[in-house]
């Protein structure tokens, strides 16, 4: 089952599947920047990065509180992408509530996903996949649209509708 996922993905990743039209109608196709950014030497520059970033702030500024223990959360800084993602795309379908019917097993999960910063919304995100803000009902909370607002209101992104 996983190998057939992944042959999947890679399946669009690499453009010999497109996806429906619902899905990549009025998003920007940015097909050598995706080449160039899933490439070992990018990922390999990132983990450089982070290991930069703890060497000078340890050793370099000597910032308040840095101490050499820290280099201990480096494993945590390479596995945030991979962990965040299993997690949303696991319970994402697997736990919680479904506020459409989708045909499809996305649930909302609204305990983990306010550490997931608005992205267990997962059935709502099936049925309203442009919306910015992926919150639907009154007790539901998207952290990240806040965010999105302020952004759209100093002009760093434009939203079309808000």
């Amino acid at each position: 089952m996983m190998w057939k996922t992944k042959n999947i993905y890679n399946d669009y990743f690499s453009f010999k599947l497109k996806p429906e039209e619902r899905f990549s109608k009025d998003v920007p196709d940015w097909n050598k920047f995706d080449l160039f950014a899933d490439t070992m030497a990018v990922r390999l520059a990132w983990g450089v990065f982070y290991v930069l970033v703890y060497v000078l702030s340890i050793s370099v500024f000597e910032l308040a509180g840095t101490h050499w223990w820290m280099y201990f959360l480096l494993p945590i800084h390479f596995m945030m992408g991979p962990v965040h993602g299993a997690i949303v795309n696991w319970s994402g379908h697997k736990y919680g509530y479904s506020n459409f019917d989708n045909n499809d097993k996305s649930k909302n999960s609204l305990l983990l996903d306010i550490l997931m910063l608005g992205e267990l919304f997962q059935n709502n995100h099936h049925k309203l996949p442009n919306r910015p803000n992926f919150a639907v009902k009154w007790y539901e909370f998207d952290p990240t649209y806040p965010i999105v607002k302020l952004l759209h209101a100093s002009g760093i992104i434009k939203l079309r509708t808000i």
